[in-house]
């Protein structure tokens, strides 16, 4: 009998894939701050961030894009995420994977967009879709500017340390400001190519936003004159 629980739970878990990787990348935003510091901090980051990418797959296989070529970005990124973990390999590897990673995410942000809209009925998955694209666009752009920063040093600085490197924590939280357009920040972008990256991603939130508002506007106006019809 126990087993009926859980059985109902990974059901639910398959049809809602959306949902769980909403989930876990939530409470990335939750664990990151004790990983930065922990001793196997780094370790644990990096299992992480390999568990994102494989939810990610899945996801984008549930969606119209092309597998294959998610594939291609995440077998490497996994790979030079293991090497540079091992420290056996120059600190370019490192700076590869994020490269990858962040294409990966912006690709699974580009085929949930198309799983959103791809017919005139709105699921629960793809409810959770909606939340699930906003952080893939959040991780791909905070991938961005890490690579930015390492590429371009002192692309960004704070009122803390400001001559220090920004952490992973810093320039997710960038990311997340700038995406949603709430401009509470305190990191700021100071080199032309950090400059640039912000403009892309203020672009992409607004068209994002206006993307899902349009759309569930649409739909509500579909069903009322559909509803109107029937009725009269």
């Amino acid at each position: 009998m126990a087993s009926i629980p859980l059985l109902r739970t990974l059901v639910t878990v398959k049809r809602h894939p959306s949902a769980l990787l909403l989930f876990v990348q939530l409470l990335g935003v939750v664990l990151y701050p004790a990983m930065e510091h922990a001793a196997a901090g780094r370790a644990v980051f990096g299992a992480f961030g390999i568990l994102v990418l494989a939810l990610a797959l899945w996801v984008i296989n549930r969606s119209p894009a092309i597998n294959w070529i998610a594939w291609l970005l995440a077998a490497p990124a996994v790979a030079l995420s293991l090497l540079a973990g091992t420290g056996l390999g120059p600190p370019s590897l490192a700076t590869a994977a994020q490269v990858l990673e962040g294409a990966l995410y912006l690709y699974a942000a580009g085929g949930l967009t198309a799983y959103m809209l791809r017919d005139h009925h709105v699921t629960g998955d793809e409810l959770f879709a909606a939340g699930a694209t906003f952080t893939l666009l959040a991780w791909a752009f905070a991938f961005a500017y890490l690579v930015c920063q390492q590429w371009f040093p002192g692309s960004f600085i704070a009122a803390t340390a400001p001559d220090a490197p920004r952490s992973w924590m810093e320039l997710l939280f960038l990311s997340f400001s700038t995406l949603s357009g709430v401009g509470l920040s305190d990191i700021v972008p100071v080199r032309a190519q950090a400059r640039a990256l912000v403009m892309l991603e203020q672009f992409a939130g607004v068209m994002y936003i206006a993307l899902v508002v349009s759309r569930l506007i649409g739909l509500a106006t579909t069903r009322a004159i559909a509803r109107r019809d029937a009725d009269g």
